[in-house]
C-alpha cells in the first residue's frame, strides 16, 4: 500500500509540474518572435453623425464677403494693359500706369 501511495504522489507530481510548465508557455505564431513588442489597440470606431437637414422655413444666413483688394502690382499691370490697349507708347505708358494705380 505504500508503494502504491507513493507511485501516485509520484505521478500526480509529475502532472502538476508539466501543468505547471505548459501554462508558461506561450504560442507564438510562426515567424514571430517573443522579443517583438505587443501591438497598439486597435483605434476607436470613426464618430458617425447625421448630416444638418437646412429648414424649409428657416431665413437664409448668407456671408457676403467683399472681394480682397488687388494689390499695386496687380493694379499697375493692369493700368500698363490698359495703356497698351489704348496705343499709348512706353514713356506714355508709364505715366499713366503711375498716375491710374495710384488712383
Amino acid at each position: 500500500m505504500k508503494r502504491i501511495s507513493v507511485f501516485v504522489c509520484v505521478v500526480l507530481a509529475a502532472l502538476l509540474a508539466a501543468d505547471a510548465a505548459l501554462a508558461q508557455m506561450q504560442v507564438l505564431p510562426p515567424g514571430a518572435s517573443q522579443f517583438n513588442p505587443p501591438l497598439p489597440p486597435p483605434p476607436p470606431p470613426p464618430k458617425i453623425e447625421a448630416p444638418v437637414v437646412p429648414q424649409m422655413d428657416a431665413p437664409l444666413s448668407q456671408n457676403y464677403q467683399s472681394p480682397p483688394l488687388p494689390s499695386f502690382s496687380d493694379r499697375i499691370t493692369r493700368c500698363l494693359d490698359q495703356g497698351a490697349a489704348a496705343g499709348l507708347g512706353p514713356g506714355e505708358r508709364a505715366a499713366y500706369s503711375r498716375s491710374c494705380a495710384n488712383q
